[in-house]
């Protein structure tokens, strides 16, 4: 077990250097958006492109999996990630809007990719111990929370062409994560319950366990993609908050996003899934009254802190269940779609989330946030205990 717990360490020291791509274009994507696009009405559009390519390269991504492997598909991803990288350098320096849209949209398709790090993990335990591995995997994101943003600020000056540099630095990031990927020893595929997979995708959705996690995702992403998309421009353009309280507010909330795993197995066993996905829209429940009430650096700083504990108790809730609903061979289906479902809505709440700060109010942003809360409490109470299957 201590050689597995070891692989999973692999993954998370790579996912971190890996993510740190992603968690830069999280703080200055619609930054960089507002500056390049002909109308700030378009400023998110880079990071809903971004989520687009991720949705786009699920299916993409499982597929190569299945046939050369996690970690060599992995592998090929982080390298067209710094490759990416390097392009978007350039995109800034001759200030295409359009070039630096199709460089979110290959980051995306690559953390398609860092998207199965988590299954990867779980893979290298037994299942008693997946939402554990799960967690450590999650607890990664707490150093690119920091690596990128930080790189992002640094890298700015680097040149003569603002955030220029950045996109250097994370490039660089991207090739540590794959040679660090080196070291990852995948878990073994038993090729006959592989061949026992013969249920149609259909049959597979119909199960109400699998719908619940699936929507526990979508949900966790919608709500916290539609408001931390929209945070950058509220606070910096639009309040008037310094970049620098703007990076620390984005990075605690990417913190809050991955440092609630290191209590998430304890309160997964005390509460079970259930209660961990009602424990997570009470966080969100939270952020919104925060944010209706209080505009200055720490209320954003503390709703974008709830949002992230909101969101990590929803996901690893949702991650936790899809591998107990499906059978042996079935789970690049599975993951397959849970992923294209859920970053397919990403995308259009990134999307959705510049024209919201454009046409209305933060205030009004939250507001909206209560509609995907009452649809997840919904399937909550649609899902019979029966529904969601034990370890």
């Amino acid at each position: 077990m201590q050689s597995r717990f070891y692989n999973v360490g692999i993954l998370s020291l790579s996912n971190a250097f890996g993510f740190a791509v992603t968690s830069m274009m999280m703080l200055i994507g619609s930054l960089l958006g507002a500056e390049l696009a002909p109308s700030e009405n378009w400023a998110t559009l880079p990071i809903a492109i971004m989520v687009i390519g991720t949705a786009c390269g699920v299916i993409p991504v499982t597929r190569l999996m299945a046939k050369l492997g996690r970690k060599y598909t992995l592998s090929i991803f982080l390298l067209l990630s710094a490759s990416t990288c390097l392009v978007a350098s350039y995109s800034v320096v001759i200030k295409s809007f359009e070039l630096f849209c199709f460089c979110a949209a290959m980051i995306g398709v690559s953390n398609a990719a860092l998207q199965q790090v988590r299954f990867a993990a779980m893979e290298s335990v037994s299942p008693d111990k997946a939402t554990t591995a799960a967690s450590i995997v999650m607890l990664s994101g707490v150093a690119a929370a920091f690596i990128g943003p930080e790189l992002a600020v640094y890298g700015r000056s680097l040149t003569g062409v603002d955030y220029q540099g950045s996109f250097w630095l994370v490039a660089a990031c991207s090739v540590i994560a794959a040679l660090i990927l080196t070291q990852f020893t995948p878990a073994p595929i038993n090729t006959s319950q592989e061949a026992q997979s013969t249920r149609s995708l259909r049959e597979i959705i119909s199960n109400p366990g699998l719908q619940l996690a699936v929507v526990s995702g979508l949900i966790a992403y919608v709500v916290m993609s539609f408001i931390m998309t929209g945070t950058p421009i509220s606070m910096h353009n639009h309040h008037g908050h310094s970049l620098e309280d703007t990076k620390w507010v984005i990075q605690s909330h990417i913190a809050a996003m991955f440092l609630p795993s290191l209590v998430t197995p304890l309160l997964f066993n005390w509460v079970g899934i259930r209660g961990m996905m009602l424990t997570g829209l009470l966080c969100y429940g939270i952020t919104i009254v925060i944010g209706l009430i209080d505009s200055s650096v720490m209320g954003y700083w503390s709703q974008l802190v709830m949002l992230g504990i909101g969101w990590n108790f929803l996901f690893i809730a949702g991650t936790s269940l899809l591998p107990r609903t499906y059978l042996p061979g079935e789970q690049y289906k599975a993951q397959a779609f849970n992923d294209s479902i859920v970053f397919s809505t990403q995308a259009m709440a990134s999307l959705s989330a510049g024209w919201a700060i454009s046409v209305s109010s933060w205030q009004t942003m939250l507001l909206i946030c209560l509609l995907p809360i009452a649809v997840m409490i919904g399937r909550l109470i649609r899902t019979k205990p029966n529904d969601i299957p034990r370890p």
